[in-house]
């Protein structure tokens, strides 16, 4: 029995996932009432109630911290879906344009990174924007210009190209005569020549020649990004690439050195890198990588909790994005005029032989966490979900039927066909959204609506129909492609219009597709520990679970809609330690 708690949060309404887990809802204590103090002990939630609560009040000594909530919000603690912060913490030291708002503000950091950073053989780094350029591909003379003949490769802020200088290319024995690989497509001039944007794929033959990071380089670039999302409220994450990509180092040995010095303070689900390039026998490699985790992980923590890095997931890319028409989809790209002309995307992996890998991965007891834009890569990735159900393998999902819960789950999901939104639901796959991309700004308006056509426009980013035929939801920031703030994300999600927008981009975009507030908070709450399989533990203000919780500068719930995106976080507590403090 706790004779006294280590910290009392009390003051503030506390929120926690109601019965059915797809809503947030006022906690309240064992006589019903809502709850406005939470007393934690020993890394865990140890008694709910009011403030005057006799349960709580006698938890309180002379050992123990209150905080004094002042009326602001307490909940579990937020949990991505869907990131990378591993290859953000390397963007973060790098060649960083993350947070450049315009293309002069990022050549203008460009020009800047051979000064501050002689030493360095290249320029590379991350975070330029489709919108700034003619059809979203940059030309290598413009990096030519500020470049003073250093090598230059930067991959685009959704990781799906890169833009190299001329220097790069002839480094790399890029010219007219080479072929576009399997799974991407070099921008060429009009004499074959390459123009400097590499699409997907294409993005290796340029990034496998960038000088690799140290693991103590990398490590600080993680540590840099676990702070960042911390700030946020973030608590634990399923980070969505463990494994070598365009041009990045495998995070795994990074992970594993956090996770091992203590300095990792967040929990964490690797999801292992599919090579597309290969097959099924890749497999012994990623139950080896899967056992080094493993290794580490049996000492599980002080309390008793999960561990703090596991890597039971794997991640296969299916498509790319509809930007460059990668993405794959159920009928071809429409043209300026209205044409079909430009094909219908990619399937990175062969959907014939596609169920059986998911199969096999599902009977190795993996979790597959598919990355699925367009309506056929969807498609293709329930039907592998479904021929594993049939196989046996994974159970329904839901912790019930044949085989281990592996709870699968897809991830963006931009546009999905109507025949397939029922089919989350019946084969107990999760949809991981990432909220902030259902609205109006350029990149959507400019570079994909005018070629997917009025009808395909209508079918993005259906969280409301998901939500209402059954499917479970989760969210992503898929960071560090956009904001990692969960509150931005589930501004949009409920306003489906980003904060502060104006004139045309203000208006809601298929605001039929809206959560509530309610509903979208258990997405960042319980939705995401469920798919990172800490709902047993986390996700939820319940007694005896772990007290990963955020305190918010406000209770959203008492505020308009419009405003979401103005609340802001105060504090993260990981095992009930403090990892963020607001100084505002």
């Amino acid at each position: 029995m706790t004779s006294h708690a280590d910290r009392v949060f009390a003051g503030g309404p506390v929120y926690t996932a109601g019965p059915d887990r797809s809503r947030v809802v006022r906690a309240v204590d064992a006589d019903g009432r809502p709850a406005t103090a939470v007393a934690v002990a020993g890394g865990r939630i140890t008694a709910l109630g009011d403030a005057a609560d006799r349960d709580v009040t006698d938890l309180i000594d002379s050992h123990t911290e209150v905080v004094d909530l002042r009326g602001r919000a307490l909940l579990p603690g937020f949990q991505d879906a869907h990131v990378h912060p591993a290859f953000a913490g390397v963007t973060m030291i790098g060649c960083n344009l993350m947070g450049t708002v315009t293309l002069a503000d990022a050549l203008a950091r460009i020009a800047a990174y051979p000064r501050q950073h002689p030493d360095r053989e290249w320029i590379a780094g991350s975070g330029w924007r489709l919108e700034w350029f003619d059809g979203g591909t940059p030309d290598r003379h413009a990096l030519d210009d500020v470049t003073q003949g250093r090598p230059a490769y930067l991959t685009n802020r959704d990781g799906h190209g890169a833009w190299a200088n001329t220097r790069a290319l002839e480094l790399a024995g890029l010219d007219a005569r080479t072929p576009d690989p399997r799974d991407g497509r070099i921008e060429r001039e009009p004499d074959g020549t390459p123009q400097g944007t590499l699409h997907e794929g294409a993005a290796n033959l340029v990034g496998r020649l960038v000088p690799a990071l140290t693991v103590e380089e990398r490590l600080a670039g993680l540590l840099l990004a676990q702070r960042h999302l911390h700030a946020r409220g973030i608590t634990a994450w399923q980070d969505a690439i463990v494994g070598a990509y365009l041009g990045h180092s495998d995070p795994l040995p990074v992970y594993l050195a956090a996770a091992a010095s203590g300095q990792l303070t967040a929990r964490v689900q690797g999801a292992l890198w599919w090579d597309r390039d290969s097959g099924d026998e890749q497999l012994p490699d990623l139950l080896a990588r899967r056992e080094r985790a493993e290794n580490l992980a049996r000492g599980g923590t002080a309390t008793g909790g999960p561990a703090r890095f596991r890597a039971r997931t794997v991640k296969i890319m299916q498509d790319g994005v509809a930007e460059n028409f990668t993405a794959g989809m159920l009928e071809p790209y429409l043209d300026p005029v209205g044409c079909r002309s430009r094909g219908s995307g990619l399937s990175y992996v062969d959907p014939a032989v596609l169920p059986g890998y998911v199969t096999q991965l599902a009977s190795a007891g993996f979790q597959v966490h598919f990355h699925a834009i367009g309506d056929r890569a969807v498609r293709e990735a329930l039907d592998a979900i479904e021929a594993a159900r049939a196989a046996g393998c994974g159970g329904d999902g839901r912790g019930n039927g044949r085989g281990a819960d592996h709870r699968p789950h897809i991830a963006h999901l931009q546009v999905v066909h109507p025949d397939d939104v029922p089919r989350f639901a019946a084969l107990g796959v999760t949809a991981t959204m990432q909220g902030l991309w259902a609205a109006h700004e350029p990149q959507l308006d400019e570079l994909t609506i005018p070629f997917l056509g009025a009808e395909r426009a209508q079918r993005q980013y259906v969280f409301g129909a998901l939500l209402r035929a059954g499917a479970r939801l989760a969210a992503g920031s898929d960071w560090a492609v956009s904001s990692a703030n969960p509150l931005r994300a589930i501004h949009v999600a409920v306003n489906r219009s980003l904060p502060g927008a104006t004139g045309p981009e203000a208006e809601p975009f298929l605001p039929a597709q809206r959560l509530d507030l309610a509903e979208a908070l258990a997405t960042y709450t319980i939705g995401s520990a469920y798919v990172n399989h800490l709902d047993d533990e986390t996700g939820t203000i319940t007694p005896g679970k772990l007290a990963d919780l955020v305190v918010l500068d406000r209770d959203p719930f008492a505020h308009p809609a419009s405003d979401i995106a103005g609340t802001a976080v105060a504090a993260t507590y990981v095992e009930g330690q403090e990892v963020y403090l607001s100084t505002s």
